[in-house]
């Protein structure tokens, strides 16, 4: 017993490092992942977002990319009264589908795990405020329904980040948002 203890703490400390490499599309096409995304299911350990997640509608996400690259992201959140507008910039950080932000002493780190980029994509985000770090998955589709299928995919790739069902949360329909309800964030 004495000998088992340390090869399995040992191993469990390689599985942990083995995990803490987030991976990327590979031959990831800015061209084709461009465009209008609906977020349709979203997992996360962010004490802001588990506070909210039971409340929250589907969204949608605008992805285009600047000459240099970057990745420009406007996403509009439904609201009981308005429409509210966040607008981002990720800078490329040198692998493509892998991006960095820094802003207001917030940083992010956005990667794009997997996409046929006709139907689905899932979205890695770290952000890190200086405290306890959150990580956040996001299933972004090209319509607002999400099959079991893909569901199911999804709940496969977060649970290889450390990330457990209790923490999910499958976004209802919202509807289609009209332009002008919204402010700027």
């Amino acid at each position: 017993m004495t000998t088992v203890l340390p090869s399995l703490v040992l191993a469990l400390l390689c599985l942990l490092q083995a995990g803490a490499e987030v991976p990327v599309q590979s031959d990831f096409d800015t061209g084709k992942f461009a465009g209008r995304w609906h977020i349709t299911a979203a997992v996360s350990n962010c004490p802001v977002f588990l506070s909210m997640k039971d409340k929250m509608k589907s969204s949608i996400t605008t992805i285009s990319f600047t000459p240099d690259g970057h990745l420009a992201m406007e996403a509009v959140f439904p609201l009981p009264e308005e429409c509210k507008k966040v607008k981002l910039l990720f800078q490329q950080s040198g692998q493509a589908g892998h991006y960095t932000s820094t802003e207001n002493e917030e940083k992010r780190d956005l990667r794009v795990m997997d996409t046929d980029y006709e139907h689905y994509a899932i979205v890695y985000t770290l952000r890190d405020r200086g405290q306890e770090p959150s990580t956040m998955l996001q299933l972004y589709t090209r319509e607002q329904d999400v099959s079991p299928q893909l569901l199911q995919k999804f709940k496969e790739l977060f649970h290889s980040v450390g990330l457990t069902e209790d923490l999910l949360a499958i976004l209802p329909r919202s509807g289609e948002f009209q332009e002008g309800r919204g402010g700027t964030h």
